[in-house]
């Protein structure tokens, strides 16, 4: 399975932020919002990750993160000249995704806690896995409908009404039919290939599955000034506490066994004296010691 990261659009939500860097290079606590999601794939075992994003925020994510190859993966970059729905991410792939499996991304979703979604990535099969998130405002998201045996029967795109307080977070996985499927899919009236309308197609053939996340599990959309803050201080707090970094995808290339305890300290002896760097340095130290 191969991994999209869609780390494009205005950030008009984030003016003047934006100005400066992207959106998805905005700092959570203490890394770019970008590792996040990165981190995310990487745990679940993806090292063949394509990241999408502007012709002008290209480079500085290229600057960020390199070709991938110190931590063990590759990092393939695509331009989205012009944004027209998530859905466009897979058009925009369409070569890099080949004949395998993606899982798809957003690049301002922070998802944290249980095991993440590596058992979702390893028993997938085919068709299409979502998932479902409980949310106090549905009506700000797509919204998963089940009937009384759980299945899903509807998915709508920010209702007006909600039919239940599941919504759609941005992680979505698909065959490699999402391609024709895309193709085929015509633009909404906002212009934009709606990944609502990609959920809907295998839905309606049968081939949609919906995992509800655990009460346990936290999904932070930090696409907002406020929500930005939100998702910093939930880091900051979950870090302190624990001593574990949340986002940090030296250590989850290093658990996921994509490179050795010797690159990562490679890695880490190249890296400036400072916070992020004394934590990965204990990563080191710990795993010499066992």
């Amino acid at each position: 399975m191969k991994g999209i990261i869609l780390a494009g659009g205005a950030g008009s939500r984030l003016y003047p932020l934006t100005l400066v860097a992207s959106k998805q290079l905005q700092p959570v606590y203490d890394k770019p919002m970008i590792y996040h999601p990165l981190t995310t794939l990487i745990e679940g075992g993806i090292r063949e990750i394509c990241l999408i994003s502007t012709p002008h925020d290209l480079p500085r994510f290229q600057q960020l993160l390199g070709d991938g190859s110190r931590m063990g993966i590759s990092i393939d970059y695509r331009e989205q000249a012009k944004p027209e729905g998530i859905a466009q991410a897979i058009l925009i792939a369409e070569s890099f995704i080949g004949d395998d499996a993606v899982a798809l991304i957003l690049g301002d979703n922070i998802f944290y806690g249980n095991n993440g979604f590596g058992e979702s990535f390893r028993d997938f099969t085919s068709g299409a896995t979502i998932f479902g998130y409980h949310v106090q405002d549905p009506e700000r998201y797509g919204v998963v409908e089940f009937d009384e045996e759980g299945s899903a029967i509807s998915i709508e795109e920010k209702p007006q009404y909600p039919k239940s307080h599941y919504a759609v977070p941005g992680i979505y996985i698909y065959d490699n039919d999402v391609i024709e499927i895309t193709k085929g899919s015509q633009p909404s009236a906002r212009g934009e290939l709606e990944i609502t309308a990609i959920n809907m197609e295998y839905l309606n053939r049968g081939r949609l599955r919906v995992e509800k996340l655990s009460r346990g599990f936290a999904w932070l959309d930090a696409g907002t000034s406020s929500s930005l803050h939100e998702a910093s201080a939930y880091v900051q707090t979950i870090e302190t506490r624990t001593g574990i970094k949340i986002g940090c995808p030296e250590e989850a290339s290093y658990r996921s066994g994509f490179m050795s305890v010797d690159q990562l300290a490679e890695i880490v002896a190249d890296m400036s004296i400072c916070e992020y760097q004394a934590y990965l340095a204990g990563v080191v130290a710990e795993a010499m010691r066992s």
